[in-house]
């Protein structure tokens, strides 16, 4: 490689190393999340470029297939529909943690037996996180598209046998270190890993899926960081560490907001369905009410907080809240929307659905910024949420949910859920909420009912 060329490369390697940091930086507010994905995108486009450049690349063919191959596959899964947004981000993780380990894998039987401890060291770490990585996003991407249980798979232990194999993939790592031509080795290890990954994402419930896709967004990245010091490249050593600290930062975020631990996350088994649900349901009675009735409790209320859901997401049911929004405020109501760190199935995904059907912004609090204006609430509107407003956390110690933060939607004057049936939630657990004096039960599609809603609201039955 000429002098010159590699100064360009190193040039272009340190712009894409500042937008990926910038891109990180404008993704944390709403107001600049759009730059923030146009310069990620541009930082990645030029680190390719850069790449490409390189005199060292002995075939351009073998690169072309790639792209034409990775096109083909790329464009289909980046139409998505949003509720099928989480599942796609575990597919990425997949494929990232597979291109890390295909890259380890090939570098270790390409230096075999000449590696030198810590370059052994740091193979073995990037097949062993990119080897759970993949089988775990797959398996964390199942779960969420429902080909594969949502509810956690136990046995009795459990926690031993995993525990087991993550110290048998580290004891087969040490000992290439000392001993790196013991080739046969190795493939154990990678299998090892594998095994892990399917493992380690069998016991876990749809509950605790957003922090454990923000979990594997970080062995993804720590795994492409260890792939950076094996092929010298700074800038996959920055882009990794990047996004290895931010999807564990953001772990440790939601794990808080859900009150629990990283060991709880990972072999607590949470989202097991109570075996005393249905038979606590029984004799106990809802409330229901219709479009017009809602229309007029909610004209007449001058404070109005609505609680989205995943099942807002399912029925795609953003638009016609938003619909809904400006009925409401025409009518001189003080509409907002109480967010929980972990509804949805991914990190901000209630942000991102509302933002796309152009919610103001400052209308979207946290759970800690809406929790104190519960008690002065007219009506909580909740729309598909569940366990994220179980009043079971706060009160019932013997609740396997118990602990965990929630949106006080139980203080509110009155409560009107939408809600298909009275199916449970991720937790698999019974909401007593459902039962309270205070509480209407809107049996329906969300999207159908709000849109009902506005329309009474339109038509002037709902006097306030």
């Amino acid at each position: 490689m000429s002098p010159s060329n590699g100064h360009t490369i190193e040039i272009v390697y340190l712009i894409s190393t500042v937008l990926f940091v910038l891109a990180l930086k404008w993704m944390s507010t709403p107001a600049t999340a759009r730059h923030g994905v146009w310069a990620g995108e541009l930082g990645m486009l030029l680190a390719v470029c850069g790449t490409l450049l390189h005199h060292g690349i002995v075939d351009y063919r073998w690169i072309a297939i790639g792209l034409v191959l990775g096109t083909i596959i790329g464009v289909p899964l980046g139409r998505v529909q949003m509720t099928a947004v989480p599942q796609r981000t575990a597919l990425s993780h997949a494929f990232g943690a597979l291109c890390v380990t295909l890259v380890g894998t090939a570098e270790f039987y390409l230096r075999a037996p000449n590696v030198p401890p810590f370059m052994m060291a740091v193979l073995a770490m990037e097949v062993i996180l990119g080897g759970l990585t993949l089988t775990g996003s797959l398996m964390a991407a199942g779960k969420l598209q429902e080909i594969l249980p949502q509810r956690p798979l136990t046995y009795k232990g459990q926690n031993f046998v995993n525990l087991a194999l993550l110290a048998v993939a580290a004891g087969l790592a040490v000992y290439l270190v000392m001993h790196p031509e013991q080739k046969l080795l190795f493939p154990a290890m990678l299998g090892i890993s594998l095994a892990f990954g399917v493992l380690m994402i069998v016991p876990i419930g749809g509950a605790d899926m957003p922090t454990v896709i923000s979990l594997l967004n970080s062995y993804a990245g720590l795994s492409a960081a260890a792939m950076g010091f094996v092929l010298d490249s700074k800038l996959l050593i920055v882009a990794g560490a990047l996004d290895g600290s931010s999807g564990f930062i953001l772990s440790v975020i939601m794990s808080k907001a859900m009150n629990r631990s990283f060991t709880n996350v990972l072999f607590g088994a949470f989202g097991q369905v109570q075996t005393s649900g249905p038979a606590a349901a029984e004799g106990k009675t809802v409330r229901g009410a219709t479009p017009e009735e809602a229309a007029n409790i909610l004209a007449a209320a001058n404070k109005v907080v609505v609680v989205p859901g995943y099942g807002m997401a399912v029925a795609q049911a953003q638009h016609k809240v938003r619909e809904l929004y400006d009925a409401l405020t025409k009518r001189g109501v003080d509409v907002k929307f109480g967010i929980h760190p972990v509804a949805g199935r991914m990190p901000g995904h209630m942000n991102v659905l509302l933002a796309e059907a152009d919610i103001p912004y400052d209308k979207l609090l946290d759970m800690d910024e809406i929790n104190p204006e519960f008690p002065q609430t007219d009506v909580t509107l909740v729309i598909g949420a569940n366990d994220v407003t179980n009043p079971a956390a706060r009160n019932d110690a013997s609740s396997p949910i118990h602990g965990m933060p929630i949106l006080d939607v139980d203080k509110g004057r009155t409560v009107m859920v939408i809600k298909r049936g009275m199916s449970p939630g991720f937790a698999g657990i019974d909401n007593p909420l459902y039962y309270l004096d205070k509480t209407l039960m809107l049996f329906g599609d969300a999207k159908s009912f709000v849109g009902e809603i506005v329309r009474e609201l339109g038509h002037g039955h709902a006097h306030g």
